[in-house]
């Protein structure tokens, strides 16, 4: 069987999508597909040694065809620009999938966001008779509105009808919590039976293998510092003001740091915002190989969300710190499932986000308590082992085509 992997995120990008669909492509090669996969040409999201990478339009890595795409920009650009860029991209995605890749497409699995990318999918389904699995991630437009990204009505109910379209037209939609697929039941009518609930995996291994080596600390000055670290995209719907805020009132503490670790749109006006603050240190990407090292140098993980997210949305790098053995302290929007995986394994404490006052009341307990912490990481690892193994993960999205 062929299976065409379609994304906006994969290696040597390092968001956690990114290695999501690599890790799948693999697998399923592993497991006797044909698996090619197509992509943004990498431009943003590079750890800071490895540059721009040069790539030929199509690749081999490791038995996989690769087809890297050149789209228009969509990364630390107005909304404007963003949006056009977003209309467009299954067009040039979609005429280079035919351009590149003669085979016979037996199954789609798209990756959204972005959702345009859906388009895709309801094109090789038609022309090529393709199984069209749609993996939802972010449920967009509503994350937009409710973050005030999209206001236009226009663009609001453009957006819309794309969803239905892309909702109606997949053979089977995954979600990646219990919440998400309610939400979709619920508020965007989809069937029950075409929805499937498929937990985003962790490979676990690289973490056991990583060392706290104090490495990072050194590089970074935060030697007999606790540090508290964000690492992933810094963007609006993080909600980064709230650790900001928080971090003028821990000024008090002169051993904690929080540790911002990525990039994003947001990262410019948050570190002008910091700029007066000696707790705060911003630091580019890691490499994928780097990061577990990078985890296991950090007392806590920090996640963060804006409490103007309004979807169940669960943040990839709490499975991270799970398998890192790292305890989590999360500020979540209400909605959000990670309360309640924090909660079920026992692995640190989450609050819903906005109040500064109280996230830095609850950072304050989790100093004061930092002799205590090492069974909530433990007790994160075992529940990542238990639950969030890609083989178990996999298992249940191969089982849909």
């Amino acid at each position: 069987m062929n299976i065409l992997l379609v994304t906006s995120s994969y290696p040597p990008e390092i968001r956690s999508s990114g290695h999501l669909m690599q890790e799948l492509a693999e697998v399923l090669s592993e497991r006797g597909y044909n698996v090619m996969v197509a992509t943004v040409y990498p431009q943003h999201n590079l750890s800071q040694d490895i540059g721009r990478p040069f790539y030929e339009p199509v690749t081999n890595e490791n038995g996989i065809k690769v087809l890297r795409i050149k789209t228009l920009p969509s990364h630390m650009v107005n909304y404007i620009v963003r949006g056009i860029s977003y209309i467009v991209l299954p067009h040039i995605f979609f005429l280079n999938i035919r351009r590149y890749f003669r085979e016979k497409i037996d199954t789609a699995i798209v990756y959204s966001p972005p959702l345009s990318l859906s388009i895709v999918g309801s094109k090789l389904k038609k022309v090529c008779g393709a199984k069209f699995i749609l993996n939802v991630q972010d449920i967009f437009p509503q994350n937009a509105i409710d973050l005030g990204i999209l206001k236009n009505n226009f663009a609001i109910k453009y957006f819309l009808h794309m969803e239905r379209n892309a909702y109606s037209e997949a053979d089977s939609i995954a979600v990646h919590s219990d919440s998400n697929a309610a939400f979709l039941i619920r508020n965007k009518k989809v069937q029950q039976d075409r929805v499937a609930i498929i937990h985003n995996w962790i490979d676990i291994t690289p973490y056991e293998k990583a060392k706290r080596t104090g490495r990072f600390r050194k590089l970074m000055g935060l030697e007999d510092k606790f540090v508290l670290l964000f690492a992933g995209v810094i963007g609006p719907s993080q909600g980064l003001d709230l650790l900001i805020d928080a971090a003028e009132r821990l000024r008090h503490l002169p051993d904690i740091r929080i540790l911002i670790v990525g990039d994003g749109m947001e990262k410019e006006r948050l570190k002008k915002k910091a700029a007066h603050l000696t707790n705060v240190i911003f630091w580019p990407f890691v490499s994928k190989e780097e990061y577990p090292e990078l985890v296991k140098d950090a007392d806590i993980g920090v996640v963060c969300l804006s409490s103007m997210n309004k979807t169940p949305v669960v943040p990839g790098k709490i499975l991270g710190y799970m398998a890192a053995s790292v305890p989590i302290v999360a500020f979540l929007n209400k909605e959000s499932d990670g309360h309640e995986i924090i909660r079920n394994a026992s692995c640190g404490y989450s609050e819903i986000s906005g109040d500064p006052s109280k996230a830095a009341e609850l950072l304050c307990k989790v100093y004061s308590d930092r002799d205590n912490l090492r069974q909530l990481g433990d007790n994160g690892f075992r529940y990542a082992l238990m639950s969030f193994t890609r083989k178990k993960c996999i298992d249940k999205l191969e089982e849909l085509f």
